[in-house]
């Protein structure tokens, strides 16, 4: 069982979240991304950050965890929103740009290199990736779940070539330099 499987720890996690979303990465993402541009946000959690993004861009908003999914969908019942595995990205459509805030560092490395390939899949020539992660060079786990800590060069060399590097910067969450906001673009298949 996953352990947001588990109501009470869906509802501990969302109270042990209270206060942060991507506000400050939003304008950074509309920097690279044009309004009204399509956005499949992984891990979308309670959705907090997905409200954020609606407010620019088209909207799909998917997690691993039904029970997450479900509890958006029955607050807002006309949101797109699915039940999705960011590792196989089982889905048909394509989207301009796929987002996560400190989601994917929850995959192993081999896990989030068959990410990035799929999400190259999903996503439309040119189409943008912004994702977040806790920075550091460890690896740990805490009530059964993965935490994988990256550097710039881990990233880059998990994204492989078939991504342009933007930009990999350090940014606060909670201290100085403690996160990593990583954006890149697709590239034109030969």
């Amino acid at each position: 069982m996953n352990y947001y499987d588990d109501i009470q720890n869906v509802e501990q996690y969302i109270k042990m979240a209270e206060g942060f979303d991507g506000r400050e990465l939003i304008p950074i993402l509309r920097m690279h991304l044009e309004d009204g541009a399509t956005v499949l946000e992984l891990g979308m959690g309670p959705g907090k950050d997905l409200a954020l993004l609606g407010q620019h861009f088209q909207v799909t908003g998917s997690d691993y965890a039904a029970v997450f999914v479900k509890r958006y969908q029955a607050q807002h019942p006309t949101a797109d929103v699915l039940v999705l595995d960011a590792v196989t990205m089982d889905i048909e459509r394509q989207f301009d740009c796929i987002y996560s805030n400190k989601v994917l560092y929850h995959l192993t490395k081999a896990e989030l290199q068959q990410s990035f390939e799929r999400q190259a899949a999903v996503l439309k020539e040119g189409g943008l990736l912004f994702h977040t992660f806790w920075a550091g060079d460890a690896e740990e786990e805490m009530h059964g779940l993965t935490m994988v800590y990256h550097t710039a060069a881990s990233l880059t060399e998990l994204l492989g070539s078939r991504y342009e590097v933007i930009d990999i910067k350090p940014y606060a969450e909670m201290e100085d330099d403690d996160s990593l906001i990583l954006i890149a673009r697709k590239g034109v298949e030969q």
